[in-house]
């Protein structure tokens, strides 16, 4: 089982966002932070904001913070907000065509599956998975050495 980058991408933004506490932050920053495209962070800061995960602050002083304490937010919930499905294999999806699924034991392992995964995420908040603003840095130095000098 593989997360969409959208998740991914979610979920980080949502960590970097309480790193920075009640500084906001920006897309460009969390953009350069992660090295991803910033059309693809702006498309995951939009689901977050409608969601009420994060606030958009306008102007030109702008930027997001979180819209919520990190303890309330349920990574679960985010997870299953930016995942289009949990269909592991094809007999959980519409239009199953396998033709053993009337016969096969594998899908009833598989849901069960899932929902011990979706059950694990259900116990974790964000504020259970926060980083230091500085592991944020080491990471990006990790990445690119010259930003060190």
């Amino acid at each position: 089982m593989r997360l969409t980058n959208f998740s991914d991408y979610a979920l980080r933004m949502l960590m970097y966002a309480a790193s920075a506490g009640d500084r906001l932050i920006t897309i460009e920053e969390a953009a350069r932070t992660f090295n991803v495209s910033r059309t693809h962070l702006n498309k995951v800061a939009n689901t977050l904001t409608r969601a009420g995960y994060l606030r958009a602050v306008r102007g030109r002083s702008g930027g997001l913070a979180l819209g919520r304490p990190p303890e309330d937010i349920c990574i679960g919930e985010v997870v299953r907000l930016t995942e289009p499905d949990f269909a592991l294999v094809e007999c959980l999806t519409t239009g199953n065509r396998c033709v053993i699924t009337r016969s096969c034991k594998l899908q009833k392992v598989l849901i069960q599956a899932a929902a011990s995964f979706q059950a694990t995420l259900d116990r974790h908040t964000l504020a259970d998975i926060v980083l230091e603003p500085r592991d944020f840095l080491a990471g990006a130095l990790a990445e690119n050495p010259a930003t060190a000098a």
